[in-house]
């Protein structure tokens, strides 16, 4: 599960993406649309710009815009930032790994290949999730994926989401 953080840190990223290349965007502005309060955002704000996501111009005229293009931003990204590890256990994450300190050896654990595929299934919307995909939400499918669908299924299911 997201936190609310990381959820209103999605909402802001998506308003700055509808005002790409039109200049700073206040943060009254992005907290009176998306109904956040003005000072979580700005936290939020600072972290993401702390790591790259946004650029922030001071004085009159000023807020926040997006550092690079929309289209190369994605969730995965984001909720590393705002969250952490997206791995559901610390033994499978690509990113913040650490041994679980309740088990004995992860070759045997029974649980450790269902996280993993909990971890590819997350990746795999996460990840093939831009910015962009904020500016055609009536294009995306939804589609069921069984349990246990190999990577060719959530790589199909992953193109059919994504139309920019």
């Amino acid at each position: 599960m997201i936190s609310k953080k990381a959820k209103y840190a999605i909402k802001a990223l998506k308003v700055l993406t509808e005002e790409y290349g039109k200049g700073p965007v206040l943060i009254s502005y992005i907290s009176a649309k998306e109904n956040i309060p003005k000072k979580f955002l700005e936290a939020i704000l600072l972290d993401l710009r702390n790591h790259g996501i946004l650029q922030s111009q001071k004085g009159k005229g000023g807020g926040y815009l997006l550092r690079v293009d929309p289209g190369r931003v994605n969730l995965a990204q984001v909720l590393r930032v705002i969250d952490g590890p997206i791995a559901p256990t610390p033994c499978v994450s690509f990113n913040f790994y650490v041994k679980c300190d309740d088990c004995i050896d992860e070759v045997t654990c029974a649980l450790k290949p269902i996280m993993e595929r909990v971890r590819d299934a997350n990746l795999g919307v996460y990840e093939n999730t831009s910015l962009l995909t904020f500016q055609n939400l009536d294009s995306l499918e939804t589609k069921e994926i069984a349990i246990g669908a190999g990577s060719a299924e959530l790589a199909e299911t992953s193109a059919n989401r994504m139309t920019a």
